[in-house]
Order: C-alpha cells, then sequence, then structure tokens
C-alpha cells in the first residue's frame, strides 16, 4: 500500500514579472513528501527554499503548475491548507510585550479558535514552559523562544509545519536542542514536518528525504544514505606553504580530478586509503600546511552536484543584481 502523501507537487513553477523579463525562482519542482516524515530542503541562499514555503502556504501564487498540501489543492482550496499547516520562520513572530500565555491567546484569536486554553495548557508542559507561561517573552532565552514558536504553530493541530531555516543564527548548542524538538514533535504530534535549512549536518540529523535545491530546480532528492551513494570517490584536500606544479599532481595515479584554488588542492580520487602514501612521497613534507580526508557525505554530494560548497557563495554583486531584478519585476 502506498504512504499517505503529505505534500505534493507537479511541474511547479513561480516568475517574478513578464516571462522575458522576470526572474525565475522555481522552475518545474516535483516533490512528494509522505505524512509523518521530517523532509528536508536543503541548499544555499536564494536557492528557492523560502519561495517554496511561500507558494505552498499561500502566501504567493504559484506561476504555473499544481500543489497539495494535507489533501488540498493550494490554488482552489487555499484556506482548507491554511487551517490545517503551521509555520515557523527564520524571523521572530513573538510578541515581546506578551507573556508566552499571551503570545498563545493571540494565536488562538488569530485563528478563531475555541476551547483551546486545555491544549495551550499541554503544549506548555509538553515544552517545560508551564511555569514561565506568565512572564514577558523578553525574559525568554533564545531556546525558550523557539519553543514558544513551536507550540504557536502547533496550537490549532495542524497536520503539516513548514519550518524555514528555523536555527539560522543560533548557537550550536540552542541549534542541537532544537533538534531534538523537532523529532519529539514528530513523534509526539504525528505532524509532517518540511524543513528548510542550508545547514548540512542539520539535515543529515533530522531528515527522513532531501531535496537539493539551486537555481529553483531540485537537483537531486532521496534519503541522506542515498544521496550520499551518488558519490563514489573520497576528497583529499591539501593545502600547501606555495604553490605546487600543477602537472606533477595530476600525473600521480587514482586522481577522478583535480582542482585548485591558490595553495589549496583538492583531490577527488577512488580510494584516499590507497592516493595519500603517493600524494605524501611526491610533495616535500615542509611544504604541507594542512592535508584532510573528506568520505562521501551530504557535502560532498551538495561539492558534487554544483561544483561548490554549501556556504559559499555567489559575490555579492551577482546577488545585489538577483534582488534588484526581482525588484525591478514586482513593480
Amino acid at each position: 500500500m502506498t504512504a499517505p502523501v503529505a505534500i505534493e507537487t507537479h511541474n511547479l513553477s513561480k516568475r517574478y514579472g513578464s516571462l522575458t523579463k522576470g526572474v525565475l525562482a522555481l522552475d518545474r519542482v516535483d516533490l512528494s513528501v509522505p505524512s509523518g516524515s521530517v523532509f528536508g530542503l536543503m541548499g544555499p541562499n536564494g536557492a528557492g527554499k523560502t519561495t517554496l514555503i511561500k507558494v505552498l502556504t499561500g502566501v504567493s501564487d504559484m506561476t504555473s503548475g499544481e500543489a497539495r498540501v494535507a489533501g488540498f489543492d493550494v490554488r482552489r482550496q487555499s484556506m482548507e491548507v491554511r487551517s490545517r499547516i503551521g509555520w515557523v520562520a527564520a524571523e521572530v513572530i513573538l510578541d515581546d510585550d506578551f507573556s508566552g500565555w499571551e503570545n498563545l491567546w493571540l494565536q488562538a484569536k488569530l485563528q478563531g479558535l475555541r476551547d483551546w486554553e486545555s491544549r495551550a495548557r499541554t503544549i506548555l508542559a509538553y515544552f517545560s514552559l508551564e511555569d514561565r507561561r506568565d512572564e514577558k517573552v523578553s525574559h525568554y532565552s533564545t531556546g525558550m523562544r523557539k519553543k514558544l514558536e513551536i507550540a504557536l504553530a502547533l496550537l490549532h493541530q495542524p497536520s503539516v509545519i513548514f519550518m524555514d531555516e528555523p536555527t539560522i543564527g543560533l548557537d550550536v548548542g540552542t541549534r542541537r536542542m532544537l533538534w531534538d524538538i523537532v523529532r519529539g514533535v514528530r513523534q509526539e504530534y504525528g505532524v509532517t514536518v518540511l524543513l528548510t535549512t542550508h545547514y548540512i549536518e542539520e539535515a543529515d540529523a533530522l531528515c527522513d528525504r532531501i531535496a537539493i535545491i539551486e537555481l529553483g530546480r531540485i537537483i537531486a532528492e532521496g534519503t541522506p544514505s542515498e544521496l550520499k551513494a551518488k558519490v563514489r570517490a573520497d576528497l583529499v584536500v591539501l593545502e600547501t606553504t606555495e604553490e605546487l606544479d600543477r602537472g606533477a599532481l595530476t600525473a600521480l595515479p587514482g586522481i577522478q580530478e583535480l582542482t585548485s584554488q591558490g595553495a589549496e588542492w583538492t583531490f577527488r580520487v577512488a580510494s584516499s586509503e590507497q592516493f595519500l602514501p603517493q600524494l605524501l612521497a611526491s610533495v616535500p613534507p615542509q611544504r604541507i600546511r594542512r592535508i584532510s580526508v573528506e568520505k562521501p557525505s551530504l557535502e560532498t554530494v551538495f561539492l558534487d552536484l554544483t561544483g561548490r560548497r554549501m556556504g559559499q557563495e555567489e559575490p555579492m554583486r551577482d546577488v545585489r543584481k538577483f534582488y534588484a531584478q526581482v525588484r525591478r519585476a514586482r513593480g
């Protein structure tokens, strides 16, 4: 029997502006997210992650294609969709002048909920916030604030929660605490979580399946293990005190690909164990500043697919050009 699907898109595209001068933010995206799963959307800034969430939640209209969330058509049944989803954004959505309980009250009013108090108390207890419910949110720690944001998203009993880079800017300890919360929420409340992130370790730790998006297109999709299996090579990174003879390095056996940037050399090899002795024998020890080995990981998957590492963003002038195009298209 086929597992139920919580989110499904077919040829979903989003364009800002005209066909000739506009910006194509999403390009024929096909996704199928199983119910009850944590699905990761991974990509660099500007790849289309937030745009996809805005389209799926009805905040932004799609240009073409189809999308269904929680069993309802996003375009034709937008109110049904919105009543069944929660959203945890990267930006703060709490009112600092309100207490935790007052923030929940406001959320209930905005969603037209009745008899919400009992569920709110249960959720606060689950997040260990019940004894702090009457304090102003401005007195909450970062971790407490994130817990309360997720509590707001759960108040109306959604079947799908969208989390748009919820850990961006958080310290490592708070980020890992949030990972535990996401796992617990999925198990305790049975919700489907669509999580966008550009943190490799976050996607690997949390997600049942991952889609990698770049320039609005899905370029790979699968479980973390399936994606890692696509890379049949190790990466050996060598940093030297000075530039070396590229021809001599290229002649070493077992190299699939060699790239360099200044005095840093990246070798793609079938087996690092076999390659390292040959490399060390050919490079004088006094010229070696650092050497490291990377086995197949989501980082190497992304590097293999895009030619760059996560976080290695486009030059700022190109980013500014992109947003200028968006503003012109909207105008």
